[in-house]
């Protein structure tokens, strides 16, 4: 990971606190109980925030979660001359946006090497600017996750698009015009950029093949905000009339279903009882969590509405081996599929996880055999043989949801985990650790 100077991202985002190294200490065995406050979904708020580039008016974002991706996205995006502005929010953080000036040429490459995401600049800047240059994108190392689609999908609707020596440079001096492509597989990066691109583009586009996640629509719906004409946002067909004058907008950002899930898990795995809060009419949060949520009942996730939210225990008989496999949703999310290992480590029987979306997204597991699961991989399949209870160990997390399945692990674990990578949850989670200190956790921020 290419490091650069923190400072640099509290002039983007003043709000972020720099936190080099350290680690957390985890004492287990104790049930959380209490209300945890769930924040705006990191899968929704990155696109979002790219997409005020498509319009040169003000963008509002309320409910942005206070999270490292959030702060290296705004330095990123305040150097191509995107302006910013922030207060704090009755929920979560507001952002007002303002790309009436963006400089296509001054993206850097450190920060662009930090985090996934930076790939939705690609269709945004080239469908805004007529051209960009974008150094290969960084992230989790959880499999390769090609931009193949991504390029093909431009070079459709008229953009030439070259990579060489690990720049992206793409070149639509005409503008881009609408086209029917059709994605090999349900790319929600893939289609969030070429939904972006799209809306600038002269003409229809049409995108088969399509993701549904709930974050899909969101964008749209902040897009149609702004004046996009967007067709089937959250359907396998999403058809965008582009080339319309686009204006300001303001928009609330869905609350995070993954860390809905995550903290249902904790909940059971530590026999506490928590609501989880997400203070928004979205939906109920069960819906929020599509086919996970009957998934984590039957292995012994107890969910009730509750208003404002959803309360997660465990049942009654225990947890229960389950096997889950990853999809595209609505299936099971494969950002759920590390904390439901460490859920399952802990469950009567056995259970099996497929993952079907990355090929390296088993990196945990070595992890929670040091604090005593009982796991095997062969391929794509992870055995799992519960275990009575889960001992604290020096762990490490290797990417974000790896790192909210090692804290979930330690809380139920006996004794002290110490873990360390601590980058990884600062990407993807508001303040959880303070979040789950509010529900009785055991669990403190030390600096070596």
């Amino acid at each position: 990971m290419t490091s650069f100077p923190e400072p640099s991202l509290r002039a983007a985002s003043p709000w972020w606190q720099p936190r080099a190294g350290g680690y957390l200490r985890i004492e287990g065995g104790r049930p959380l109980t209490g209300t945890y406050p769930i924040s705006g979904a990191k899968n929704a708020v990155l696109p979002l925030m790219v997409a005020a580039l498509v319009t040169p008016h003000l963008v509002t974002l309320h409910n942005v979660p206070a999270s490292l991706d959030v702060a290296v996205l705004s330095n990123l995006l305040q150097r191509l001359g995107t302006g910013l502005s922030w207060r704090q929010g009755g929920v979560g953080l507001s952002l007002t946006l303002c790309a009436d000036r963006i400089h296509e040429a001054r993206i850097d490459t450190a920060l662009v090497g930090r985090m996934r995401a930076s790939v939705l600049l690609l269709g945004a800047i080239v469908a805004r600017c007529g051209e960009v240059r974008l150094p290969l994108p960084g992230g989790d190392a959880i499999g390769l996750r090609g931009i193949d689609f991504h390029l093909a999908g431009l070079r459709a609707m008229g953009a030439t698009v070259t990579l060489e020596a690990g720049i992206i440079h793409a070149v639509a001096p005409r503008g881009l015009r609408g086209a029917e492509i059709r994605l090999p597989q349900p790319s929600v990066g893939a289609t969030e950029n070429l939904l972006i691109a799209a809306v600038l583009a002269s003409g229809t586009t049409t995108i088969a093949n399509a993701a549904r996640e709930p974050e899909i629509i969101d964008l749209a719906a902040c897009l149609a905000a702004m004046g996009a004409v967007i067709i089937g946002a959250g359907t396998d067909v999403v058809t965008i009339l582009g080339g319309r004058a686009l204006g300001g907008a303001v928009h609330t950002v869905m609350p995070d279903r993954i860390e809905t899930g995550t903290i249902a898990c904790a909940a059971a795995l530590t026999d506490g009882a928590i609501l989880l809060r997400h203070g928004s009419s979205f939906e109920t949060g069960a819906d929020l969590l599509g086919a996970a949520a009957p998934i984590l009942e039957a292995a012994g996730v107890a969910l009730s509405p509750a208003e404002g939210g959803l309360m997660a225990r465990r049942a009654p008989g225990g947890l229960t081996g389950v096997d889950i496999q990853t999809r595209p949703y609505p299936g099971f999310a494969t950002d759920l599929q590390a904390p439901a290992m460490a859920l399952l480590a802990t469950a009567a029987g056995a259970s099996a996880i497929t993952e079907t979306i990355f090929e390296q997204r088993f990196k945990h597991v070595d992890e929670l055999r040091k604090m005593g699961a009982h796991i095997q991989v062969q391929g794509r399949t992870a055995f799992i043989r519960g275990v009575r209870r889960l001992s604290g160990a020096h762990v490490t997390a290797t990417d974000v949801r790896a790192a909210a399945a090692l804290v979930l692990a330690g809380l139920g674990a006996k004794g002290t985990t110490i873990l360390d990578g601590l980058d990884h949850l600062d990407r993807g989670y508001d303040g959880m650790v303070e979040k789950l200190s509010a529900c009785g956790a055991s669990i403190t921020r030390a600096t070596p």
